[in-house]
């Protein structure tokens, strides 16, 4: 596996993937890699077609996702182990920009989505958050020009506002959705998780428990709102302070439509750490 750091090195090693007739799978990641991360690897491994496909990985610590009061000075940074993940796991290239190869001087452009993809639950939580995102990604897509894009399901609205900007701009990618990843207690795999103290640990699978009794509920005809005031009231016994916990279209993110797909999405905080999770929700 190749690590890359300027422009000139990441186009050229893309003229030789695309000289060989492959495909280019991007995973965008900002590193502190897990099993999870892995998953979108093997994900974008198995998009090949003709020659088959080039995975390329990108590590970078976005700042312009990060709020005034967030965890960008200790996101945890691990590039040697990360790599040593990314090659084990097949991927051929490993895109690392600095801060100033991704946002040189002068850079004057945001990319920004409006509507509720972007202003409710995390939107409403994180202001400026997914701009920051959007931006990233976008410039991303620019730089790699990749065929497909894998992203995992736990960071379901990110995945939303990816599909929508990718849409809305016409690019070329497909964006490819990979199933969350979990431990064996339930607890949706994160980079923040090793933020939790022991005892936090032991409490946060509080968080998809509470919303596979929701899930259950709302599929089994139980009302909406009592089933989300129950599961914010088990998050709370749990230790959480919740921000949301709402039941959303699976594809605009608003109010449920009958017979479209549904999600459940919450966001709480256990202690200083900040956890997010998701699950459908079938039809009644």
């Amino acid at each position: 596996m190749r690590i890359v750091r300027t422009l000139d090195a990441l186009r050229a090693a893309l003229a030789e993937f695309r000289a060989e007739g492959a495909s280019v799978a991007l995973v965008p990641t900002m590193g502190a890699l897990h099993a999870g991360h892995m998953a979108l690897i093997d994900a974008a491994l198995a998009m090949g077609h003709g020659s088959g496909t080039r995975v390329v990985a990108s590590i970078f610590v976005n700042p312009r996702q990060f709020g005034p009061n967030e965890d960008l000075a200790r996101y945890p940074r691990q590039e040697a182990q990360d790599a040593a993940m990314l090659e084990g796991a097949g991927c051929d290239l490993l895109w690392a920009p600095s801060v100033e190869t991704m946002y040189p001087t002068g850079f004057a452009t945001t990319v920004s989505v409006a509507g509720g993809l972007t202003t409710r639950l995390d939107g409403a939580a994180r202001p400026g958050h997914f701009d920051g995102v959007a931006t990233v990604v976008a410039k991303l897509f620019a730089q790699v020009r990749p065929d497909c894009a894998c992203f995992g399901e736990k960071d379901f609205q990110q995945l939303a506002v990816v599909r929508r900007m990718a849409a809305d701009l016409d690019l070329a990618v497909q964006v490819v959705a990979v199933p969350t990843m979990r431990e064996a207690d339930g607890l949706a795999l994160s980079s923040r998780n090793v933020y939790l103290s022991p005892d936090e640990r032991v409490r946060a699978p509080a968080l998809p428990r509470a919303l596979e009794a929701a899930a259950r509920a709302i599929a089994a005809g139980d009302p909406v709102e009592a089933v989300l005031g129950r599961a914010g009231a088990a998050l709370a016994a749990a230790g959480f302070v919740v921000d949301y916990v709402a039941l959303v279209d699976a594809g605009t993110l608003g109010d449920p439509v009958p017979g479209r797909p549904r999600r459940l999405l919450a966001a709480a905080r256990m202690g200083a750490t900040r956890l997010i999770d998701n699950m459908a929700v079938e039809q009644p």
